[in-house]
């Protein structure tokens, strides 16, 4: 379903045929991961930040804090670790994007997690690929229990920067707007973002652009080959964002 005219629409968990993707993987026993491989840049390091490793108590995040005020990574972050299974939210004025995929799978906890619940250690998300984003008034918290971690990051006119960014989530909401876009693609044969492809067989969409107004999202893991973040401050707060 290509189409060279600027579609808007309001994106949420659901729509452009998303449930059927879920229903699709939980009906073939919840076994389809996709691979999500960030290429390394010439001349970067190989080095990485990954925002999902938030310890479960207070104690060993305040321990763990120091080495996240480190965000801006350069290198390779594969989407492929094992997420805690703690959701986080991300909010954003404004996100633009450059190279934009969409399709499900699943993410995978450790054996026996404390937070698998009901879940039998998997969660079905929505990949988000972006391959250049850049992200106004950045937010991201997560509750820790009577408490939140709170980052925040691109204000002041200096937007947060990405290259090959993954998001998997399973809500998405905001005001999108998108160029030249497919709908119900093979998630095999995306190709807006080097490396990264979803299942053959698995609806997926794409478009050459994105631009999301009042974005909000609710996240299991976040991976990025360059993750820029001006003006970033973190601390603990009660309230998310």
């Amino acid at each position: 379903m290509p189409t060279n005219d600027l579609l808007t629409l309001r994106l949420l968990s659901g729509n452009f045929g998303l449930h059927i993707v879920v229903d699709e993987l939980i009906s073939k026993g919840r076994a389809a991961m996709s691979e999500q491989t960030a290429p390394i840049e010439p001349g970067q390091p190989s080095s990485g930040v990954r925002w999902r490793r938030f310890a479960v108590t207070l104690g060993t995040v305040a321990v763990g804090a120091a080495g996240m005020v480190v965000l801006t990574a350069q290198g390779v972050l594969g989407a492929q670790f094992a997420i805690s299974g703690m959701p986080f939210t991300v909010t954003a004025d404004k996100l633009e994007g450059t190279g934009f995929e969409q399709f499900a799978t699943l993410d995978q906890m450790i054996p026996d997690s404390p937070n698998q619940g009901d879940t039998g250690g998997q969660v079905v998300v929505i990949v988000s690929a972006i391959d250049k984003a850049e992200l106004t008034n950045l937010c991201q918290s997560i509750s820790l229990g009577g408490i939140n971690l709170r980052i925040t990051a691109g204000g002041s006119g200096k937007p947060v920067t990405a290259r090959t960014l993954v998001v998997d989530g399973d809500e998405i909401a905001g005001n999108a707007s998108f160029r030249n876009i497919n709908v119900g693609q093979d998630a095999s044969t995306v190709d807006q973002v080097p490396g990264v492809k979803g299942n053959p067989g698995v609806f997926a969409q794409q478009a050459d652009t994105v631009t999301i107004n009042n974005l909000r999202q609710n996240n299991y893991a976040t991976t990025a080959a360059v993750f820029t973040l001006p003006n970033l401050h973190m601390g603990f707060s009660s309230d998310g964002c």
